[in-house]
């Protein structure tokens, strides 16, 4: 069965994205949340898949107008489902990458993309911009479009579940790609949650990663301070 989002509500200058299915590939709560807001601002719906084998399973039911796919993903890279999905025939309409990395636009344009969002993603305008650019002229909305300055902010409780995850992960690790994806994970949140000191210490660790030194330090480093952010307060 594959059911799309070609019928609905017609896009108005201020929900843009009105009728259309936005499906997130992307394993960061806080990050999916800034996603969600940014789509419920818009007018769109959201799907979220955390993984590959997610999104793929849900690709089978569903056709959404547009895929956003983070470039980390648990069991494997983002750009590989880009690439999958540019060359099926009935392809959706609009394919974003989305990263913090450096590099991270040029592998997804690589795979097949028509896009790229580079985290943090927060800006309303920039995120619509992003998709409006690459949707035929039918998807488009009517009349001139409202553009504004407007940032989203992803509530606290997602940032901690992500630093819940990732606790348990750096207890389990055992391997050299859990520990090369806990780096990953680890910087890109910092990074949407502007938290330099995270970021530098999963920053330092995939530094010690490829240089071939002694990681130890730096794995306590990063346990410690997510275990401090998992003893703030947060505001519910």
């Amino acid at each position: 069965m594959d059911i799309t989002d070609s019928t609905g509500p017609r896009p108005t200058a201020d929900r843009p994205l009105l009728g259309m299915t936005v499906l997130v590939v992307e394993d960061s709560r806080f990050a999916s949340e800034a996603l969600r807001l940014l789509c419920l601002r818009s007018g769109a719906r959201i799907r979220r898949a955390d993984c590959l084998m997610s999104a793929r399973r849900h690709l089978q039911v569903y056709r959404p107008t547009v895929v956003i796919a983070d470039l980390g993903l648990p069991d494997g890279s983002g750009a590989d489902l880009i690439a999958e999905l540019a060359a099926t025939p009935r392809r959706v309409e609009v394919l974003l990458g989305l990263s913090g990395d450096d590099g991270g636009e040029a592998l997804a344009r690589g795979a097949g993309a028509d896009g790229f969002l580079a985290k943090p993603v927060e800006s309303l305008a920039r995120f619509q911009t992003a998709i409006l650019n690459h949707l035929p002229h039918h998807r488009q909305p009517a009349g001139p479009r409202m553009v504004t300055a407007e940032r989203v902010e992803p509530d606290r409780i997602a940032f901690r579940e992500d630093m819940e995850y990732v606790a348990e992960m750096i207890d389990g690790v055992r391997d050299d790609a859990g520990l090369d994806y806990v780096a990953q994970f680890l910087g890109a949140v910092a990074r949407s949650a502007s938290d330099a000191a995270l970021a530098d210490a999963a920053g330092a660790l995939a530094d010690a990663r490829r240089a071939g030194r002694a990681i130890q330090p730096d794995v306590a480093r990063l346990a410690g301070l997510v275990q401090a952010r998992l003893s703030m307060p947060v505001a519910i």
